[in-house]
């Protein structure tokens, strides 16, 4: 039975309108989606839905703020002010930002309050960038011409459509560097999880920016459509699926509208034989029930040399035994519920395709018995994977490990390489040269070493399947750009 836990008061202004042109607007249709808390199966708020007209009206204002507005031709400093009043709202909304992620995704509150800072500090570090990137480097002509530029200018409209699992960090890599570089933006939440983007409407309100800079609206999946075909966008930055992110790479390759698409990932822990079985057991447990394993970097595949399959399964299914799973509102939960019953069932189907297809339950594998309302899963360990299986092969977005062994470490790269992703990896051995050297035969985005590391202050995407382009960074606010060579014929005065 599901213990009764104190949420506290959300606010969301206006769920019942989209923020279109500096204004709240309402919408063409009343039509609206219900968002349920996944621990209680109970509706929290009501948000507008898009139709066709609502779309049309949220791509031509920001169309208009780029190509009339002021916001692209504003010295970059002063649109880095409006990144650190951004932030400063971020911080100021903190307890609606961690409320509404906790009942709409179900990660653990406390978890929640820690990464508002993170995304504020997203703002707050591309303001700080504006000063030492490149946006005009002088370069001396090699084929004629007395003087050339390499000017990076804004790629104009974008289209920012981010999922339900993460939406406020989401936002943020998104709509901080396209800001900085002077772009106009869409941005599309989604319908499981809008509540974050109306109060980033809110939060950009405050801070003043002008009208059109930031849209926000809803929509599902046939109204979103309309914003990666329109011509009036220039580029989508998209976080989902690998097959939504197929899908919009074949509708923009035929208009040559630009993309970033951070898409889907089975991520390898590759064990070595010298590892500490310790220490795999603890970074890989701790981190496939952060946000109950809906994370597209989470390591699911642990690749174990044979002879050491069953210790670290063992390690595995002990340190899970342990996990207290409930309401992510309550202090001692160290697992919260999936996002809702569509994710579930997807999680179950699996569970039940690999014991379908021989793979063995170590531990998990059914809704815990105790919690008769909410999405909850426990934490599943399958032993003896094949790596050909489905379980080994397809993003699961649940808490489910795969334990596959290995004979060598060729085999292991060949293994942690054998999926259609490449997204994030990691190396556990304590020999430092080792895991470099294995981590540069991994096709993967990123790879950490002896635990599972992002760095989006560096740069965050994925090789195949996971996607094109990063976030993050430099690397990040390059997509938001582009080149623009200059040559003159003569000296510019002040050069």
């Amino acid at each position: 039975m599901t213990a009764t836990v104190t949420r506290p008061e959300i606010s969301v202004r206006q769920p019942e309108k989209f923020f279109v042109n500096g204004s709240w607007i309402r919408p063409f249709s009343g039509t609206q989606v219900e968002v349920i808390d996944c621990a209680t199966e109970q509706p929290v708020l009501r948000f507008a839905a898009a139709t066709a007209g609502d779309m049309s009206a949220a791509i031509q204002a920001a169309r208009d703020a780029f190509d009339r507005g002021p916001w692209p031709s504003l010295p970059v400093a002063e649109r880095a002010d409006y990144l650190r009043r951004i932030a400063a709202g971020i911080d100021a909304r903190a307890s609606d930002l961690s409320a509404v992620w906790s009942m709409q995704s179900g990660v653990l509150h406390a978890v929640a309050r820690d990464y508002n800072a993170f995304s504020a500090d997203v703002f707050n570090s591309y303001a700080a960038l504006a000063g030492t990137f490149g946006w005009e480097e002088r370069h001396q002509p090699t084929a004629g011409g007395s003087s050339g530029y390499l000017v990076r200018e804004p790629v104009g409209v974008v289209g920012a459509i981010v999922p339900w699992n993460g939406p406020l960090s989401l936002i943020a890599h998104k709509v901080a560097p396209a800001l900085l570089a002077g772009c106009t933006i869409v941005l599309k939440s989604s319908p499981e999880a809008p509540a974050e983007a109306w109060i980033m409407a809110e939060i950009a309100e405050e801070a003043g920016l002008p009208p059109g800079v930031l849209n926000v609206i809803m929509a599902d999946r046939d109204v979103s459509e309309m914003l990666v075909t329109d011509a009036r966008v220039d580029k989508i930055s998209f976080t989902g699926s690998s097959a939504a992110g197929r899908r919009i790479g074949a509708l923009l390759g035929g208009r040559m509208g630009r993309m970033t698409l951070e898409l889907g990932g089975k991520s390898a822990a590759v064990v070595l034989d010298d590892a500490e079985v310790t220490t795999v057991a603890a970074d890989v447990a701790a981190n496939i029930c952060f946000l109950t394993g809906q994370v597209c970097a989470a390591l699911t595949r642990v690749v174990v040399p044979r002879h050491m399959h069953d210790a670290v399964s063992e390690a595995l299914s002990t340190a899970l035994a342990a996990v207290r799973i409930g309401d992510p509102f309550d202090q001692g939960v160290a697992m919260g519920p999936l996002a809702g019953a569509r994710q579930r069932a997807r999680v179950e189907g699996y569970l039940e395709q690999g014991l379908a297809e021989g793979a063995t339950l170590v531990s998990g594998g059914r809704r815990p018995p105790d919690l008769d309302r909410g999405f909850f899963i426990e934490p599943t360990i399958f032993g003896h994977v094949d790596s050909s299986l489905a379980i080994a092969q397809e993003e699961i977005f649940g808490p489910v490990l795969t334990v596959i062994p290995y004979d060598t470490e060729d085999d292991a790269v060949r293994i942690a390489n054998g999926t259609p992703f490449g997204l994030n990896a990691s190396v556990f051995t304590p020999d430092v040269d080792r895991a470099y050297r294995v981590a540069r035969r991994l096709r993967s985005g990123t790879v950490g070493h002896n635990a599972t590391r992002m760095d989006f202050g560096i740069a965050f995407g994925g090789m195949k399947q996971s996607g094109v382009g990063r976030e993050g960074g430099r690397e990040g606010l390059l997509a938001y750009t582009e080149a623009k060579t200059v040559i003159l014929d003569g000296e510019r005065s002040g050069d």
